[in-house]
């Protein structure tokens, strides 16, 4: 029995990874994570598709304490999102210090109680928004930790992590599941599904894939083939 966790916001990253991860695993857990977060809207959007695409099983768990400790955008209502225009040479505030950590540990604890090997995560660091805890070195790193503090063998797998935002919008289409990335799923901090508020980097961002994408739609879906192995 192939089975996998996945770490589920019911944005575009973490729904395509359900997506391709359910021609890939015989059993699917879902696991979504309720921090107060401003864009909480996406826990129930999280909801809706683990229902829509008939995952095994579907987690959400509270773990608000992590909006009492971390400062952001995210966990603050009165700290305004960063728009796309703010400077790359600096964290932006959107950032929530530890939630990767808190996530793929949480995520381990619970793989480790189904017994999955497996636990995927829609973190990706080629077009992330200057986040440290979306950088490869730092999943092999915490995975290594992860294994050894749990005498596991536990493995983070990242499929978008050396993938653009365009190569992720033609890894949906592969998949025949665009329009479903396009329309109901939420990826805007300011918690609008679909196209999103257009104001912050998350929509800016993927606001920019899919138009790149739309552009070289044959060439990057041949690249996005070549680099999975798809036949």
């Amino acid at each position: 029995m192939k089975r996998a966790v996945i770490v589920f916001s019911g944005g575009q990253d973490s729904t395509t990874c359900l997506i391709q991860a359910l021609h890939k695993y015989d059993e699917i857990h879902c696991i979504t994570f309720n921090y107060q977060q401003r864009h909480r809207e996406e826990i129930n959007i999280a909801s809706q598709l683990a229902s829509e695409l008939k995952v095994h099983t579907h987690k959400i768990i509270d773990i608000s304490m992590l909006n009492e400790l971390a400062i952001s955008s995210l966990t603050r209502s009165n700290i305004p999102v960063t728009n796309h225009k703010y400077n790359t040479d600096d964290l932006p505030n959107t950032f929530v210090p530890g939630r990767n950590i808190l996530f793929l540990t949480l995520s381990s604890i619970y793989a480790y109680k189904i017994k999955a090997k497996i636990i995927i995560s829609g973190i990706c660091e080629t077009d992330f928004s200057g986040y440290p805890d979306c950088r490869e070195e730092f999943i092999k790193s915490f995975n290594r930790s992860v294994n050894l503090g749990m005498n596991s063998n536990i493995i983070f797998k990242t499929p978008l992590m050396k993938l653009t935002k365009a190569e992720i919008w033609a890894l949906a289409d592969y998949w025949d599941c665009f329009l479903l990335i396009k329309e109901k799923t939420l990826t805007c901090y300011n918690g609008i599904i679909g196209d999103g508020c257009g104001y912050c980097y998350s929509c800016y961002l993927r606001s920019k894939g899919l138009s790149t994408y739309l552009k070289n739609r044959k060439s990057t879906l041949k690249k996005i083939k070549l680099k999975n192995n798809f036949k």
